[in-house]
């Protein structure tokens, strides 16, 4: 296997980052960061590739952050450092265009969780523990365990893995409905690929406003979202895709999306 601390793989439409310290449970370090920041604008920019798939190497999808290097060493004045490369790259992330599956393999604490947490779609091997962990090591988090952990799941069962820094399975987090689907270990990295083919289907434009309106929806009044929504169809309703889907619908074929 490479020894690059994040491989990416196309296959088709679809681009999947592998994070790979599996010596470190792939713990976020600078390097990794690195990475993260050079591939995703590039893969977003790509027309191409149509989803992201998230995955680890070995026996965890990420471990978090890797503390020696997050809590040693100072950059020169005016240079970033770990926290803001790592606050850029969980922006990057969330903020990215095309749909995002994380497939979470193995362990997922702290740092992993937040990772998680920025993908559109989480689904896990059923032997995936899963968990904020920071309370733990007396760490705070700064990607968005106590910021937007609740927003995806109860207060109280957020506040739970924040204050008692536990892990959860995958069954139990299906249950809470973070994760979307839970698969046999072995099963996980096609079942990942399978879901994404299934999205990249569709057309990326639509995919992309309903993304864009999802997301912002959290933020807004009711009124508010639906509003966005609207504003979103009005343009939506002048896309080469709406035309091809009705003509596709009309002509009992499947539809050829171009993303325009």
């Amino acid at each position: 296997m490479s020894d690059e601390p994040l491989i990416l793989e196309t296959f088709g439409p679809i681009a999947r980052l592998t994070m790979n310290r599996p010596k470190a449970m792939n713990a976020l370090n600078l390097e990794m960061l690195d990475a993260f920041a050079a591939h995703l604008p590039r893969l977003a920019a790509e027309d191409d590739i149509r989803v992201l798939v998230l995955t680890g190497g070995g026996v965890a999808f990420c471990a978090g952050a890797d503390l020696k290097e997050a809590l040693g060493g100072h950059p020169a004045p005016g240079e970033p450092d770990f926290l803001d490369r790592a606050r850029a790259v969980t922006e990057q992330l969330a903020n990215f265009p095309k749909p995002v599956i994380a497939a979470l393999n193995g362990v997922t604490m702290a740092g992993g969780l937040e990772i998680a947490m920025c993908a559109d779609i989480i689904i896990a091997a059923e032997t995936a523990q899963v968990g904020d962990a920071h309370a733990n090591y007396g760490v705070f988090p700064g990607g968005g365990g106590a910021a937007v952990l609740p927003r995806l799941m109860s207060l109280n069962t957020a506040l739970y893995l924040l204050l008692t820094g536990k892990t959860l399975s995958a069954a139990e987090l299906k249950s809470l409905g973070l994760v979307s689907e839970v698969h046999p270990a072995e099963a996980l990295p096609g079942a990942a690929i399978a879901l994404a083919e299934l999205i990249a289907a569709k057309s990326p434009l639509a995919l992309r406003r309903m993304k864009e309106v999802a997301r912002a929806s959290s933020d807004k009044t009711r009124a508010e979202a639906l509003l966005h929504e609207q504003v979103m169809l009005r343009a939506h309703l002048r896309s080469a895709d709406l035309a091809e889907g009705v003509r596709a619908f009309a002509e009992k074929r499947p539809p050829r999306f171009e993303g325009r």
